[in-house]
């Protein structure tokens, strides 16, 4: 994390950078969590900071721990290691679960940005969560789907959208289908799922990373109709 500026204008960069992540505008705060793992010592100590105020003043889990958090993961710092195993030692996503599901893999593979493995591993969550036939069956049927617990669902959808700076989930498709006046086919074009006239083969077709279009990601059997997304967006959750 050491480079050769010197210690005056490395307390410039941080105070901008700083004053960036207490703006309030999360595109910028985003790019300064980015850019402050980056700066020397002094900047994973801000972000430290960061999560830890966040976290002492039970703040809503949002994609801002989370980016923060896998920020910190990828330094090499044998404190910074230390102060992540003390305080979030399994991740920034407290894993509720009605049914006593364990989301662990799936938080470990989100933060680690597996997407490809992350939505396989949805899919078999989201059957656990909606009963035994469901998985007996091996997916997901629509009319399951109100059998999956608010708080399931929640620790499912909030995984995906805090590990993925916002741009994945399915409150993040929700929302798009809803400012698209519920209109399924441009909802399929605009988030990756559809392109001149045909749905997109998986998994090859798919955009397994940060590339992807907003909403493209989970896919979790959707993309055969609209039966089983129609009763995701339909879910008392919401």
């Amino acid at each position: 994390m050491n480079d050769m500026r010197s210690p005056g204008i490395d307390t410039e960069i941080i105070s901008d950078l700083k004053a960036k992540l207490e703006s309030g505008n999360e595109a910028a705060q985003l790019k300064a969590i980015a850019e402050l793992g980056q700066v020397s010592d002094r900047g994973a100590e801000v972000l430290l900071e960061f999560l830890l105020e966040r976290q002492a003043t039970d703040r809503e889990v949002t994609c801002l721990d989370g980016k923060a958090y896998q920020t910190l993961r990828q330094l090499d710092s044998a404190k910074v290691r230390e102060a992540l195993q003390t305080h979030f030692s399994k991740g920034v996503v407290s894993l509720n679960s009605a049914s006593g599901i364990d989301y662990e893999p799936l938080q470990q593979m989100l933060i680690q940005q597996d997407f490809e493995a992350a939505d396989r591993l949805t899919s078999q969550k989201m059957c656990e969560a909606a009963g035994s036939a469901a998985v007996a069956r091996g997916w997901l049927y629509f009319t399951e789907v109100a059998q999956i617990n608010n708080a399931d669902l929640n620790t499912i959808n909030l995984l995906w959208l805090v590990y993925s700076e916002g741009k994945f989930g399915f409150s993040v498709q929700r929302k798009m289908w809803l400012g698209l006046g519920k209109n399924w086919e441009k909802l399929w074009l605009q988030i990756g799922w559809k392109k001149d006239g045909k749905f997109t083969r998986y998994p090859g077709g798919f955009i397994w990373s940060m590339d992807a279009p907003k909403g493209h990601l989970p896919l979790s059997n959707q993309i055969r109709g609209n039966k089983t997304i129609a009763a995701i967006f339909a879910h008392p959750l919401w």
